[in-house]
């Protein structure tokens, strides 16, 4: 499979609203980033958020949602359903924030999109596979199309 697209994804400090039995139940902003690739180029626009269930045992659930403006200026938005889960040591040194190995770390997402421009239509059509990457401040993501 080929790269369709990087993400970097800008992000804030996670609003952490507790465990209430399913999970300790966050959710981290989405700032801004940007899009690159043979697929799709743009900007992430600023306000989107990433709502995350972390188990005891450091298995995350994730559901980020927000908005790209592509180069040609369509607006399409992201929903990004997925997976992240390492060693305990690696899942404690993320949650402080410290930047870990991406090989000792499953986070896979999968990723829709949805946009009224007929440019961008085909993104309509198709679901695609991401490969991430967790730093201090952002989130790497690698698309393939499916």
């Amino acid at each position: 499979m080929t790269l369709f697209a990087e993400f970097r994804v800008q992000v804030g400090s996670p609003v952490i609203l507790g465990n209430d039995g399913f999970g300790e139940a966050r959710i981290v902003p989405i700032l801004g980033g940007t899009v690159s690739g043979p697929g799709l180029t743009g900007t992430i626009l600023p306000g989107g958020a990433d709502e995350q269930r972390i188990r005891a045992d450091g298995l995350t659930r994730i559901h980020a949602r927000y908005v790209i403006r592509a180069e040609d200026g369509a607006l399409i938005r992201v929903d990004s359903q997925g997976l992240r889960h390492a060693a305990p040591e690696v899942m404690a040194a993320l949650m402080r924030g410290e930047r870990v190995d991406p090989t000792l770390v499953y986070f896979r997402t999968v990723i829709r999109f949805e946009t009224a421009s007929a440019a961008h239509d085909d993104l309509n059509r198709a679901l695609f596979l991401s490969d991430g990457q967790r730093e201090p401040d952002a989130v790497v993501l690698r698309l393939t199309r499916l």
